[in-house]
């Protein structure tokens, strides 16, 4: 009698991986665009090169603490979802305790990162690190009892514009404030977006989210997000004098977010594409991020 033969089990290093979303690297990229937009601006396009290193390496090891902390809180919601089923912790291929030591891990890299800027000689920026802590711990919390929890969401990644910021002029200004508010934007706009795909699993299980609050009118509010990053962006390019390779990149920006509301109104959309434009902010972000870049050198 043929036997079927055992399906080989994935090494818990790869398990890991997943957990940590290493293997779906947009969702890194995507807190780390915010952070070098304010290392660079900050430091008028010339940050230096072991803060620039401390920065990504920071934004890595905070995002993977967020998707653990988040799957950790969600490990009993998720085998609900179709997209989160085969999450490690969902799929009970790792363990919580699993689950806990990476998280442990990865928050001590963070926080060994943080104590690299110098609590003592720029304490804004060390502090604002401690602050951003409970942020990223209750944010998974959030969908349970707050009706549009994608802005805690965005309001954790607004600690990444504020941190380094910070660790380049250890002080906040207009442009400083100007840049928060249009990642705060931005965020809120995308991550709607990747909401839209989640809304019938969300509202059979009971848990909220930005693209349940705002209904038949959510395409018009992530145009109105949109639309407030593109005025607070023009803002920050206004204030801080800001060249003609910036103004390419903004408009190129522009494009690309009026062509995403425009794929949200139709009337069918192919579940794929709620994935290909949060991939495509990735894009967009690294877009202004240069266009930045050449404004300020140029």
């Amino acid at each position: 009698m043929l036997t079927q033969p055992e399906t080989p089990q994935e090494p818990v290093v790869n398990r890991i991986i997943r957990l940590l979303r290493w293997d779906k690297p947009a969702g890194r990229l995507i807190l780390m665009i915010p952070a070098l937009w304010a290392i660079f601006m900050a430091s008028m396009g010339k940050p230096p090169l072991p803060l620039v290193v401390v920065i990504i390496i920071g934004t890595l090891a905070t995002s993977a603490a967020g998707c653990v902390v988040n799957d950790l809180w969600d490990r009993n919601i998720d085998p609900q979802v179709e997209r989160t089923k085969n999450r490690p912790l969902a799929a009970r291929s790792l363990s919580v305790q699993v689950g806990i030591v990476v998280l442990v891990v990865a928050m001590v890299c963070a926080a060994g990162l943080a104590f690299y800027l110098n609590p003592l000689a720029n304490p804004l920026a060390f502090w604002l690190c401690v602050a951003a802590v409970p942020v990223i711990l209750l944010y998974p919390g959030a969908k349970r009892v707050f009706p549009v929890p994608q802005l805690i969401l965005s309001m954790a990644w607004g600690f990444a514009v504020l941190i380094s910021w910070s660790a380049v002029t250890r002080s906040l200004s207009l442009p400083t404030w100007l840049l928060w508010g249009a990642t705060v934007m931005w965020t809120l706009g995308f991550d709607t977006v990747y909401a839209m795909s989640d809304r019938e699993d969300d509202r059979r299980i009971g848990v909220n989210s930005s693209a349940l609050f705002f209904g038949e009118y959510v395409v018009a509010a992530i145009a109105c997000f949109y639309l407030s990053t593109i005025i607070l962006l023009a803002a920050l390019g206004f204030v801080t004098h800001l060249h003609f390779g910036f103004w390419l990149g903004f408009l190129v920006a522009i494009c690309g977010w009026s062509w995403q509301i425009y794929q949200l109104s139709q009337p069918e959309i192919p579940s794929s594409t709620y994935s290909r434009i949060f991939g495509q902010n990735v894009w967009i972000g690294f877009i202004l991020l240069v266009g930045m870049e050449i404004g300020l050198l140029f």
